[in-house]
């Protein structure tokens, strides 16, 4: 069988065995047709009738590893919130700056006033920041927009990058993120909401790849999260979790009862929580980037997740209030230095596990074949280069489905 396009003479990073190590393949070949993965080991193993026709690209002892895969961001919104960053360093507590209409308040009444030519012509340039670091797949959640009409601009914006990109978009429901103002404060009238109206319509319109929730105090209950879940669940959707971040709700456990594809922050996650993420087979989604930003101190258990064999994954978490980040080589590097995540475990977070993040690992993540060809070539020595360097991009070509 023929191949379309052949990348030789490489160093590959593979991320197949799914074990420590990054699988490597030294003076390695990937072989790609109609746009899948038909052949990747060693480039004098190549059967010769895939070569013939094909275009060839000498990768010159480059590394190639999978496309990189953000699987938490917030990316499409309206407007920044660099003024409550002044406030911070002033000294402003969160509650000061809510009381001075910032917050996620602020955030869902820029997008309200936006409209989805707009939130998409915002977004471009962030979306076009992770591209540039080899990023093929993105998932964005909505949560900016609180009632049914905006949520589904959101979604539909994120859709539309999509197209205007060589890009894979996975969108994430978010309707239980904050609590809008006409609400009147109450949550559970909310939920009922989320549940019954906004959740239904938008997997109707297939506008949701997942759910997702914020299980806080200053959020919602693990209760009003578990009936999302159990609606998301009664329509066949899968969920995600914003777990254990600035207190110890149990979120990861709540997470683990519902098989979430993820449960992400867990800065506050417990022993028990990482043993029950673990035993479900759902991904610790590790966020450096608000870590930093909104300079908390408690670190996620990274031991806890290695003991109990937890897969961990890296995003940006990229947002207007917490984590105003587009790069996802710095979030490794962050992974790395702050969390105390190893080499490996931070390119596999970024690939393997990020795509399990989303419940896509049987389509892309690993170079293997049959998976989308989604890959990164990188003009480096080792592969801890992409996890050590700030600030400098040693990406030399990025492929999307082949091409």
């Amino acid at each position: 069988m023929a191949a379309d396009r052949v990348f030789t003479g490489a160093r590959l990073a593979t991320l197949a065995q799914g074990g420590p190590g990054l699988g490597g393949i030294e003076a390695g070949a990937v072989a790609v047709r109609g746009g899948r993965i038909v052949y990747v080991g060693a480039a004098a193993d190549l059967p010769l009738p895939m070569r013939a026709g094909a275009e060839v690209t000498y990768c010159e002892g480059r590394w190639i590893t999978p496309g990189l895969i953000d699987c938490h961001t917030h990316l499409v919104f309206a407007g920044d919130r660099s003024r409550e960053f002044e406030l911070r360093l002033q000294g402003a507590s969160y509650e000061e700056v809510a009381r001075q209409g910032g917050g996620i308040v602020a955030s869902v009444k820029a997008l309200r006033a936006a409209s989805e030519d707009e939130l998409v012509r915002q977004t471009l340039p962030r979306l076009d920041a992770l591209i540039s670091e080899g990023v093929t797949t993105v998932e964005i959640k909505s949560g900016y927009g609180l009632d049914l009409e905006n949520e589904r601009k959101s979604l539909k914006a994120a859709a539309r990058l999509g197209v205007e990109r060589e890009v894979s978009i996975a969108r994430t429901f978010l309707g239980a993120h904050a609590l809008p103002p006409e609400a009147g404060g109450d949550k559970d009238a909310y939920i009922t909401e989320v549940v019954e109206r906004m959740l239904p319509a938008l997997v109707r319109e297939g506008l949701v790849d997942a759910v997702d929730g914020f299980c806080e105090g200053l959020a919602f209950s693990p209760e009003q999260i578990a009936r999302v879940f159990e609606a998301a669940r009664a329509l066949g959707v899968r969920v995600k979790l914003h777990a254990d971040q600035l207190s110890n709700l149990h979120g990861a456990a709540l997470a683990a009862r519902f098989s979430a594809l993820s449960a992400d922050h867990l800065e506050h996650a417990d022993e028990a929580g990482a043993a029950a993420l673990a035993a479900a087979g759902t991904v610790a989604v590790m966020l450096p980037g608000a870590f930093y930003f909104i300079r908390e101190t408690q670190k996620p258990p990274i031991e806890w997740f290695r003991r109990a064999g937890t897969r961990m994954a890296i995003a940006t978490d990229c947002n207007p209030g917490t984590s105003p980040m587009t790069s996802l080589l710095l979030a490794m590097n962050m992974a790395a230095t702050l969390f105390r995540m190893n080499v490996d475990e931070c390119i596999a977070g970024v690939t393997r596990e990020a795509a399990r993040a989303l419940g896509i690992h049987a389509e892309t993540g690993t170079l293997e074949v049959g998976k989308w060809a989604d890959l990164a070539i990188w003009d480096i020595e080792r592969p801890a280069e992409l996890v050590y360097h700030l600030g400098l991009n040693p990406l030399w070509r990025r492929v999307w489905r082949g091409r």
